[in-house]
C-alpha cells in the first residue's frame, strides 16, 4: 500500500485545512486509517483514525470537535477536515494504514505511512 498525503500549508488561528490521502492496493477497503503529527524532537502522536466501513471514528482528545475524519473507499481517499486551528496545531501530519485489530492509538501497530504533509498555524 502506498500512502501519499496533500493539502498541508499556512493558515492563521481559527481557519481551516483538510487534508487529502490518496491510497493505491485493492485492500485499501479492509484497512483501518489513522492519521499522526509529529513537531522536531516529539514522538508521532495520534490524531484520528477511522475504521475500515467508516462506521466507527476515533479522535485524540485535544482535537475532537475540530477535526473530522473521513474515508471514500471507492476513491481510495481518506480525509481530514481540520477546523478551528490552533498554533499548537502545527505539525508534520501523516497518513497510515493497518490491518484489523483493536489497537488503533500506537504508531507502531500502523503498517504503512506517507511521506506527511506540513501544516503551519500562525498566531
Amino acid at each position: 500500500v502506498q500512502l501519499v498525503e496533500s493539502g498541508g500549508g499556512l493558515v492563521q488561528a481559527g481557519g481551516s485545512l483538510r487534508l487529502s490521502c490518496a491510497a493505491s492496493g485493492r485492500a485499501f477497503r479492509t484497512y483501518t486509517m489513522g492519521w499522526f503529527r509529529q513537531t522536531p524532537g516529539e514522538e508521532r502522536d495520534f490524531v484520528a483514525a477511522i475504521s475500515w466501513s467508516g462506521g466507527n471514528t476515533y479522535y485524540a482528545d485535544s482535537v475532537k470537535g475540530r477535526f473530522t475524519i473521513s474515508r471514500d473507499s471507492a476513491k481510495n481517499m481518506v480525509f481530514l477536515q481540520m477546523n478551528m486551528l490552533k498554533p499548537e496545531d502545527t505539525a508534520i501530519y501523516y497518513c497510515a494504514a493497518k490491518g484489523p485489530g483493536p489497537r488503533i492509538i500506537a504508531a507502531p501497530d500502523y503498517d504503512y505511512w506517507g511521506q506527511g504533509t506540513q501544516v503551519t498555524v500562525s498566531s
